[in-house]
């Protein structure tokens, strides 16, 4: 206890590291408190609150500001949206190709590419909203009540990703990540307690059996984030003009899952393309049981294909997030390599053989995660508790989490002061040096 203590007034004793905070701590009060604004035109005490579905996936990355038709009812996620395509296009349209690898500059297009982007996706995506508003809610339904929704929608989206822009710029950790986690923990307290009521006194060493295990899928969960394979590199040291190889080993870490949270948000958009193509052929005994076992994600029909489709995608996304052949030709420009193996084409041959290697427990292990939910449920955990047993939401708190505390180490270990952690380490205090990837 008097290490934490001793921490937190190390924190607050720098004070551009204190800025920082309470810079971010308002910027996500702004934000929480226009997630509580509902939207002109509807009557709040007649909303359904209860979303279930891929809505209900929203409204918990939301922070319930979906189900509450709020202002920031869509939040950041059109951007998101907006960004996964332009990732794509970096991949297939050599224009976005070149801009990647201008550097700075060419970073600065995409993200104003992004933006813009992101101003039509919200526009279509603010009419399928207004579509889910239970009707009765609305004051007066109309023309005049759908343009003026979607202008609010549109300025609530734009007004989260400047939000999430200043958080990055003035705050501390990565804002549009900020933003989305902070929406998915304000969920926490409110399903605790359900889940804590619904066992009830009897149910008390089963509710403390649940909290283990949830310590315990979280602790996997940091572990797969983490988790890297190291290849050494050795460089030449120049000593004048003469190259010398007794210079310090350094690596290149690998991430054994290098996807992210990507594989799940893509494979979990693709699980709702059955039922919605069976719905289609409703006289058809087997479209009906396709539209049964694929409209409830606790069937074991589901939760297959789901985990095929997460294990399928994340090899896609790493294919394009990593590329063994740039690493490759990094190391040879900057007059390294690895021990035993030829630089160049070997070296990238070498490097994607160990990619491909690692990624596939990195990616069993995230179709795990990705089913633990529907996994608890068949447990009886309570349907807003179990959210938080894996998923998109567990995978994104687990890395904003680790993100914001590497920031505040670096801020710590630089200004001589103990870091965080009396023991292990965090990404921020290894002492390998990453090679961007």
């Amino acid at each position: 206890m008097n290490k934490f203590i001793t921490t937190i007034k190390n924190i607050f004793a720098i004070e551009d590291l204190r800025t920082r905070i309470l810079n971010t701590l308002f910027f996500i009060a702004i934000y929480r408190l226009g997630s509580y604004v509902v939207l002109p035109g509807v009557d709040p005490s007649r909303l359904d609150t209860k979303s279930g579905g891929i809505f209900g996936i929203l409204d918990t990355l939301l922070g319930g500001a979906f189900s509450h038709a709020s202002i920031f009812a869509l939040g950041i996620m059109p951007y998101i949206s907006a960004s996964i395509v332009l990732q794509l296009l970096t991949i297939a349209v050599p224009y976005f190709q070149k801009l990647q690898k201008e550097g700075e500059s060419g970073r600065k297009k995409i993200n104003q590419y992004t933006r813009l982007l992101t101003i039509p996706i919200v526009m279509a995506q603010s009419v399928g909203f207004i579509a889910t508003i239970n009707q009765d809610a609305l004051v007066s339904p109309g023309v005049f009540f759908t343009v003026s929704t979607m202008v609010i929608l549109t300025a609530g989206t734009l007004f989260c990703m400047w939000l999430g822009e200043k958080i990055t710029d003035k705050g501390i950790g990565n804002g549009i990540s900020m933003i989305i986690m902070i929406g998915i923990v304000s969920r926490f307290p409110g399903a605790i307690i359900g889940e804590a009521a619904a066992k009830g006194m009897r149910g008390s060493l089963i509710f403390l059996i649940e909290l283990a295990v949830l310590f315990f899928v979280v602790m996997g969960v940091i572990i797969l984030t983490q988790a890297v394979r190291q290849i050494p590199v050795q460089y030449a040291k120049q000593v004048g003009g003469v190259s010398q190889l007794n210079a310090q080993r350094q690596f290149i870490p690998l991430k054994v899952n290098a996807a992210g949270v990507m594989p799940i948000i893509f494979a979990q958009s693709l699980m709702f393309v059955p039922a919605i193509a069976a719905s289609a052929w409703k006289d058809s005994d087997t479209a009906n049981f396709i539209g049964q076992k694929f409209s409830d994600y606790t069937s074991w029909q589901y939760n297959l294909v789901f985990a095929v489709l997460i294990i399928l995608f994340t090899y896609f996304y790493t294919a394009i997030s990593v590329n063994p052949k740039q690493i490759a030709d990094d190391l040879k420009r900057s007059g390294g390599f690895v021990p035993g193996v030829k630089p160049g084409d070997a070296t990238s041959e070498y490097i994607d053989e160990v990619l491909t290697h690692i990624t596939l427990p990195g990616a069993i292990a995230l179709a795990l995660i990705a089913i633990f939910p529907a996994i608890a449920l068949l447990f009886g955990v309570t349907r807003p508790f179990s959210a938080f047993y894996g998923g998109t939401s567990l995978i994104i708190m687990v890395g904003v989490v680790l993100d914001t505390m590497n920031q505040i180490e670096s801020y710590l270990l630089m200004r001589h002061y103990d870091g965080m952690m009396k023991t292990g380490k965090l990404k921020g205090r290894t002492q390998n040096i990453a090679l961007a990837s």
